[in-house]
C-alpha cells in the first residue's frame, strides 16, 4: 500500500474509532490507540507509514508540554492553596514508592521499575478537566481540588523528564545524572531570563496573527530540537518554551491557535503507540498490566482518601477527588515513548504502559461519570476515612440557626447580598468553598461554613430544614437543582432563590419549583436598556452613577 494511502487510513481510522470512544462516553484517546492496533494489523514495522507515523508523533508529545508551559503562571501555582499543594505532593511521593515495590515485586529491573511507577503517579488532566467539566463540577470544591493535585503532578512530570534524560544505556549513572541536572538547571534559569524580555519582543513581532502562529510553531519546536541536541528530551524544550511565554499578554491567543493542530499531532502519537503494540513484536505481559491496573482503579484512590482525610476533608470530596484521578495520564504515554526512544524501556515495557493506559482511562471515565452514584452505593464504608476530630468542611458556626436565610456563594453577586444581609442584621449563614475567602470573611465576624452545599451534611450543619429562605449565587444547573430538591423534601415553607446563566436552565428551575431565578445576563441588560431611556437620551445613566458612586465608594465622580 502507498505511503499517502497508509497515512490516510491512519487518519480515517482514528476518527472512526474516535467517535466510536465518544459514543460510548469514553475520551478519543482510547479511539486513537485502537486505531493504531489496526495499523498495526496491515502494516510491519518496516513499513514507510508505520515509521512517518512514529517520526512526526514526538511533535504531538512536544507540543502538548509546550502548552502545558504556556499555561503554568506564577498565578496558577498560588491559586493552588495549601490542600492541594500538600495532598498532591503526598500524593505523588506515596504513589511512586508503592508503584515502585510493586513493578520490583513483579520482577522488572530498577530503572523500568521507575519509568512504571512515574507512569502510574500521574492522572489526565485532559480527560479529567473534560469529563469534570462535561459534569459542570470543576468549580466545585473536588473539582478546584482535584484541579490543584494535577497542576502539582505536571510539575513533577517535568521533574522526571529532566531526571530520566540523565540515565543513557539504561543505567543511571551519577555523573550523566549530575551533567542532567546542570543542563536542566542553566535551561531553567535562561528561560526565566528570557520570559523577562521576550514577552515584549514577542508583542511586534506577533502582530500579524499569521506571523504570530508561525512563530509559536517555530519557537516550540526550535528549543525541542535543542534540548534534543545537548541531551535533553524534546519533551523539556516544548516546556521550557512555553513557560519562557507564559507571562507574554499574547499567550491566550497562541494557546488557542495550537490547540487544533498539538490535537492533530497528538492523535498521530496515540496512534503510534497503538501501531506499536503489534508491529513491535513484543508480548505485553496481561497480568502485570491487570494488576497494574486495579492498583490505579482502586490503590491510588486508596492513597487519596487517605490523605485527604488526614488533611480533614469530608468523605464525599475525598472520594470524588480520588476516583477523578484513578487513570494514567497521556504524561504516563510521553513517558513510556521516551523511555523507549532512549532506550531505558524494551517495547514489551512501552505497550505494557499503553495496554495500563486503555484499561484505567476506559474503567475511570465512568467512575467519573457515575461519582455521586457510586459515593451513595458506597457512604457507610467511606466515613472510615472521615478519621480527624475536627474536619476543615465543618466549621462549628456560634448560636442554633433557625428561621434563617442561607447564602451560597459569595463571588460577586452572592457578595453584594452578603453585604446587604450584614448591613440589615438579618439572621443568616453563608457556604462557600474558597478557603482562602472563607478565613477572611470568618476572621471578620461573617458566619460562614467552609464546604461544599451539595454535600448532605454540610446542609445538616447549616441547619437548611430551618432556613426561611435559601439563595445560591452559583452558576451551575445541577448544583442549584441540587439545592432545590434538598431544600424542598426537608423545609417546605422555605423561599428557594437560585441562578441561571441561560433562559432554558431558568425555566427549567422555575417548572422545578423556584421561587425566583437569577439572571445575571438579562437584569444587566435589562437595567442598562432602562438607562438608555425610550428617547435614547441616555437620561438614566446618571441615576446608576449615583447608586454606583454609594456602593463602590467612587468619590468625586463627574467632578
Amino acid at each position: 500500500m502507498p505511503l499517502f494511502s497508509e497515512v490516510v487510513l491512519a487518519l480515517v481510522l482514528a476518527v472512526v474509532f474516535g467517535f466510536v470512544a465518544h459514543s460510548l462516553r469514553q475520551p478519543p484517546i482510547i479511539g486513537f490507540i485502537l486505531a493504531g492496533v489496526a495499523v498495526g494489523l496491515f502494516a510491519s514495522s518496516g513499513e514507510a507509514a508505520v515509521d512517518v507515523i512514529g517520526g512526526l508523533a514526538p511533535i504531538g508529545a512536544a507540543l502538548l508540554l509546550f502548552l502545558v508551559g504556556l499555561e503554568m503562571s506564577v498565578g496558577s501555582l498560588r491559586s493552588m492553596g495549601w490542600p492541594s499543594l500538600v495532598g498532591g505532593a503526598a500524593q505523588v511521593v506515596i504513589t511512586f514508592a508503592v508503584g515502585y515495590l510493586i513493578a520490583s515485586a513483579l520482577g522488572f529491573a530498577a530503572l523500568p521499575a521507575a519509568y512504571l511507577a512515574a507512569a502510574l503517579t500521574f492522572s489526565s488532566t485532559i480527560i479529567v478537566v473534560k469529563l469534570v467539566s462535561e459534569k459542570r463540577e470543576l468549580t466545585s470544591l473536588y473539582g478546584r481540588i482535584t484541579v490543584g493535585f494535577l497542576l502539582v503532578q505536571d510539575l513533577v512530570a517535568i521533574l522526571i523528564l529532566i531526571l530520566l534524560s540523565g540515565a543513557q544505556g539504561g543505567q543511571m549513572a551519577v555523573l550523566g545524572l549530575a551533567t542532567t541536572l546542570i543542563k536542566g538547571g542553566a535551561l531553567v534559569a535562561l528561560t526565566f531570563y528570557v520570559s523577562r524580555f521576550f514577552p515584549r519582543w514577542l508583542d511586534r513581532v506577533g502582530r500579524p496573527q499569521e506571523m504570530l502562529y508561525l512563530f509559536s510553531i517555530a519557537w516550540a519546536l526550535g528549543v525541542s530540537l535543542v534540548t534534543e541536541a545537548i541531551g535533553l528530551s524534546i519533551e523539556i524544550g516544548g516546556f521550557l518554551a512555553g513557560l519562557a511565554l507564559a507571562s507574554s499578554s499574547e499567550h491566550f491567543q497562541i494557546g488557542a491557535k495550537l490547540r487544533p493542530v498539538r490535537d492533530f499531532f497528538l492523535i498521530l502519537f496515540f496512534v503510534s503507540l497503538g501501531t506499536k503494540v503489534l508491529t513491535a513484536g513484543a508480548v505485553v505481559p496481561i497480568g502485570s498490566a491487570v494488576l497494574l491496573s486495579l492498583f490505579v482503579l482502586v490503590g491510588s484512590p486508596l492513597i487519596v482518601l487517605v490523605i485527604m482525610g488526614a488533611l480533614g476533608f469530608r468523605a464525599r470530596t475525598s472520594f470524588t477527588t480520588a476516583v477523578s484521578l484513578a487513570q494514567i495520564s497521556e504524561f504516563s504515554l510521553v513517558l513510556a515513548a521516551l523511555g523507549l526512544r532512549l532506550g531505558h524501556l524494551n517495547p514489551s515495557e512501552t505497550n505494557l504502559v499503553t495496554l495500563v493506559g486503555i484499561i484505567t482511562i476506559f474503567v475511570s471515565s465512568y467512575l467519573i461519570i457515575y461519582s455521586d452514584k457510586l459515593y451513595r452505593m458506597l457512604k457507610p464504608i467511606l466515613k472510615v476515612f472521615e478519621f480527624r476530630r475536627k474536619l476543615i468542611e465543618e466549621v462549628p458556626i456560634a448560636g442554633e440557626y433557625k428561621d434563617h436565610i442561607v447564602l451560597v456563594g459569595i463571588h460577586r453577586t452572592g457578595y453584594s447580598i452578603l453585604q446587604t444581609l450584614v448591613k440589615s442584621g438579618t439572621r443568616f449563614v453563608a457556604v462557600d468553598f474558597d478557603p482562602v475567602l472563607v478565613k477572611s470573611l470568618r476572621s471578620k465576624g461573617v458566619p460562614i461554613v467552609y464546604g461544599d452545599i451539595t454535600d448532605e451534611e454540610i446542609q445538616e450543619v447549616i441547619n437548611l430544614g430551618g432556613a426561611k429562605a435559601v439563595i445560591s449565587t452559583v452558576p451551575d444547573v445541577k448544583d442549584n437543582q441540587t439545592i432545590l430538591f434538598a431544600v424542598k423534601e426537608v423545609n417546605k415553607r422555605a423561599r428557594i432563590i437560585l441562578t441561571a446563566q441561560e433562559k432554558e436552565e431558568a425555566v427549567q428551575l422555575y417548572r422545578e419549583g423556584a421561587s425566583y431565578v437569577i439572571q445575571p445576563h438579562f437584569v444587566g441588560g435589562w437595567e442598562l436598556a432602562r438607562a438608555i431611556g425610550s428617547k435614547n437620551d441616555f437620561s438614566g445613566l446618571i441615576k446608576l452613577q449615583e447608586r454606583d458612586a454609594k456602593v463602590l465608594d467612587l468619590r468625586g465622580l463627574g467632578k
